[in-house]
């Protein structure tokens, strides 16, 4: 492959699928208003899954997939056309997640105004401030992808991105290539329908180590989290797990051991350690901690990005007051204008300044907007780099809520700032700020999907745009309609991401955030990148359950052994066999977590249709099983990562995708 200079002056190694001399059907009706359709239906299942679990399933994937087959039915479609179906419709679960993560906590802390004596949300407040997070985390997106797409391609990776990408061309080219994306889709749709839908074994296996207090061993056995490790690679996986470690089996374990004859109540824990379980230890103590580590990881992360800022908006500038240089930039390098991105923030933030629902004064309204600027724009740029590391699954958007609420807090307290009223302006800043990063990753994922199809940036850039004002319609309508008829807080919808985020605004105001745990973690970061270790990968692990770290490392392990086995070159891993299939087991537990979140929202003659599918419970599996119930779901992902390692292996869809590579440009030109 030869390098070639794009117009802006980057040597450019990459050739996208669809050359960027080909004219081809993009931005169209049909593509644009499936896109919406299905940006309103994953942003619906999202408010649900995030307001009961606080988890959310990343939907670009399977958006692609459903997208590719039903246009076949139709009569065909472009490569093109199906990316901006996904790129539309991934927006509505990027701004969902950032949505219930945070708005909630509103009802959750009772201090809007107009509801001081109700538990009620406001359909224009979540509205608006879906729309603003969502379309600032396009515009401060824009003028990095030139960098952190384009400069840094074998750099960051985008796991999602990149499987998203491997999903469109397979099915472009169909054959052996197409086959085995789909067979990982067949098998990643079977295991977790088997597992998280009929109930046959459990989800999160769990082994506490008896010879040793407080350890516990625990691994979400999910495909998607295993297809993720593959595709992130054996380092990367291997940091974060070392963070879960830390925690997990350094962390907790002295905390029990030390506090096992603690009568006294430690702040910020409510019960003495004596009495708590391993999962109250993390909800008291670790995940200030971690957030700590975050906190640092996303500060280092920012001051090696400033060079890359710098350098982008340089470069955008130029291009502004250039129209030579406008006149000669390829299809693929045509982004909207950077003057648009920054008249359009000011102009967001200046409305949101002025609306009469939002809390406090003049000058706090102002602040707010200000401060929305600056922690978006910082946060867009960490989640972007986050996410091209370690995938939108892993993307501790939460911790750098927490880092928002908290520095704002701070803020406020210093110029004395601290009623409810401007409780409510730190919510509306960490809100927006979450819903911004949430879509700035979804953005960057997009735009690499873009990038190895050959895509136009600006079609997918106002496709977003689009995405995130018609899913907002719906997101604030199935929030509100969650929240009278189960409300949020409840057993039904505990909004465990919202209910630490008023935790936190609570205890920074009222000067009871535990500092130590925050300055312990920050530490615990420093001295991982004094040691030479990616401190924000490593965050990343220790302010997650190791249960999400242990399967990505054993994905990260096989993609390690299928390296070495099969030769697999370095080159060659985009379009790896093992790349593939991983993407298909992605999409399939994306497309099941779908499936499930349906399931539990609707009701029939007052029961969650889930429950009509619970064979664990119906035929009593827990007694069947007897001891061996963890085993057995160690055991059935222990297969279906056995088949992981064979499929790394086909030879035969390497070569086949070669040739049909070859016919389809043939075709094309």
């Amino acid at each position: 492959m030869s390098d070639s200079i794009n117009g802006n002056g980057i040597i450019d190694e990459h050739k996208p699928f669809v050359a960027p001399q080909e004219k081809m059907a993009e931005f169209t009706f049909k593509s644009v208003a499936l896109g919406i359709i299905f940006g309103i239906i994953f942003g619906i299942a999202t408010v649900y899954l995030g307001l009961k679990i606080g988890l959310t399933v990343s939907a670009s994937i399977p958006i692609a997939v459903l997208s590719m087959s039903i246009f076949k039915k139709l009569g065909g479609s472009t490569i093109l056309e199906n990316n901006i179906v996904q790129t539309i419709g991934s927006a509505g679960e990027s701004i969902a997640a950032g949505v219930v993560f945070t708005v909630p906590a509103l009802a959750l802390m009772k201090f809007m105004p107009e509801h001081a004596d109700r538990f009620d949300l406001d359909y224009i407040t979540i509205f608006t401030l879906a729309i603003i997070g969502g379309i600032l985390g396009v515009f401060f997106m824009i003028p990095l992808r030139r960098y952190l797409i384009v400069k840094e391609h074998k750099t960051l990776i985008y796991p999602e991105g990149t499987a998203c990408a491997d999903v469109l061309i397979a099915g472009e080219k169909g054959g052996n290539l197409a086959k085995l994306v789909f067979t990982g889709l067949g098998i990643g749709t079977l295991y977790k329908f088997l597992m998280s839908i009929f109930n046959l074994w459990k989800d999160t296996p769990a082994y506490a180590i008896k010879w040793f207090k407080g350890a516990i061993v625990a691994g979400e056995v999910t495909p998607e989290l295993l297809g993720v490790g593959y595709i992130i690679g054996p380092r990367i996986s291997g940091v974060m797990v070392a963070g879960g470690i830390l925690s997990a089996l350094v962390l907790t374990p002295l905390i029990k051991i030390f506090g096992e004859n603690v009568t006294m109540i430690i702040p910020p824990a409510d019960i003495p350690i004596s009495k708590m379980s391993m999962d109250d230890i993390w909800h008291y103590y670790i995940r200030y901690i971690g957030g700590g580590a975050v906190v640092f990881g996303g500060l280092v992360t920012m001051i090696k990005t400033l060079p890359t800022i710098w350098t982008s908006f340089v470069a955008s500038f130029k291009e502004m007051f250039s129209a030579v240089e406008a006149a000669k930039k390829i299809r693929t390098e045509n982004d909207i204008p950077l003057y648009i991105t920054i008249l359009g923030s000011l102009a967001l933030v200046v409305v949101l300044a002025f609306m009469p629902f939002m809390p406090g004064d003049h000058l706090a309204k102002f602040a707010t907007a200000f401060l929305i600027v600056f922690f978006g724009f910082f946060f867009v740029t960490v989640s972007s780099r986050i996410v091209g590391l370690i995938g939108s699954s892993s993307n501790p958007i939460s911790g750098m809520t927490i880092t928002t609420l908290m520095l704002t807090c701070l803020l406020f307290v210093a110029v004395g700032w601290t009623g409810n009223e401007y409780a409510g302006v730190a919510l509306c800043v960490g809100a927006i700020v979450c819903i911004a990063a949430a879509n700035g990753g979804a953005t960057s994922q997009d735009l690499k999907t873009g990038y190895l199809v050959g895509a136009t940036p600006k079609w997918q850039q106002v496709g977003l745009i689009i995405g995130v004002i018609t899913s907002s319609i719906a997101i604030g309508m199935t929030l509100l309609q969650l929240h009278q008829s189960l409300g949020i807080g409840s057993k039904e919808l505990a909004a465990p991401k919202a209910q630490l985020m008023s935790i936190i605004i609570d205890g920074v105001l009222n000067q009871t955030l535990p500092w130590d745990l925050i300055l312990v973690g920050f530490f615990m970061g420093l001295v991982m990148e004094a040691c030479g270790i990616e401190a924000l990968p490593f965050a990343v692990g220790a302010y997650l359950p190791l249960s999400a770290s242990t399967p990505i490392m054993v994905g990260g392990f096989i993609n390690l052994i299928a390296s070495k086995i099969y030769k697999i070159k370095e080159s060659e891993s985009d379009t790896s066999p093992g790349v593939l299939y991983s993407s298909g087991l992605i999409a399939g537990g994306a497309l099941t977590g779908i499936a499930i979140a349906l399931l539990k929202g609707f009701k029939y003659e007052g029961v969650s249709l889930s429950n009509y599918f619970d064979f664990y419970t119906k035929f009593n599996l827990e007694a069947l099983y007897g001891n061996y119930n963890d085993m057995v779901a160690v055991i059935c992902f222990g297969l279906m990562a056995l088949t992981l390692l064979y499929m790394a292996g086909d030879k035969s869809s390497q070569n086949g995708g070669g040739a049909e590579n070859g016919s389809a440009k043939e075709q094309k030109a």
